[in-house]
């Protein structure tokens, strides 16, 4: 897939005002810090189309972006660390869960995991949140250039290892991405455009 055009839509809080078009969408999460919006410029070609900083929880809505006139790439709020209140997280985990159980667009969500750490809970946990409800996802390890190249497959195996040995009869489709390498993009498109 080439991305010939993506343009910023609109921001909220409420699935109720997400897009009430019917184009399909593929949304983008995970903790704080893991890359997301790096990633989400990466894909589409626009190095200022999400916005990126250093400090954790940056992305604090829902944000939808038209991509190519026919699907939305939906960026939502980060989950775990971020430098927010406690009733800002639980309103973040709110219209999060809201957004899944509800917005009948969905086609696939990505899941965002820093490859350079040890299987998290909070991951985990989120992972079997959505299986249990049958929403369909793919992992994208994030942050690849931060490893040796010897080191990339044996620490996803690692990493898909404890999804089996947990809840987990076969573990999802996964990629391996660097922002900094380009890496793990034609992939991903490629994946996406096989779903639409």
């Amino acid at each position: 897939m080439r991305v010939k055009s993506a343009s910023f839509v609109i921001s909220n809080a409420k699935v109720s005002d997400c897009p009430k078009s019917s184009l399909p969408e593929f949304a983008f999460i995970g903790r704080s810090n893991v890359g997301k919006s790096s990633l989400i410029n990466m894909l589409t070609g626009r190095k200022q189309l999400a916005k990126t900083s250093g400090k954790p929880g940056k992305t604090q809505l829902i944000n939808h972006f038209l991509i190519n006139k026919n699907w939305h790439l939906v960026d939502l709020p980060g989950y775990g660390y971020a430098h927010v209140s406690k009733k800002t997280k639980k309103e973040f985990q709110s219209y999060i869960t809201s957004y899944f159980l509800e917005r009948k667009q969905l086609i696939n969500a990505f899941v965002l995991i820093d490859i350079r750490h040890e299987p998290q809970a909070i991951d985990l946990e989120f992972m079997e949140w959505m299986g249990a409800r049958q929403i369909p996802f793919s992992i994208i390890f994030t942050k690849a250039d931060k490893l040796s190249e010897s080191n990339i497959d044996p620490t996803v195996s690692a990493y898909l290892n404890v999804m089996l040995e947990g809840i987990w009869a076969e573990t999802p489709q996964h990629f391996i991405t660097s922002t900094t390498a380009i890496k793990g993009k034609e992939e991903v498109l490629a994946y996406l455009e096989s779903l639409l």
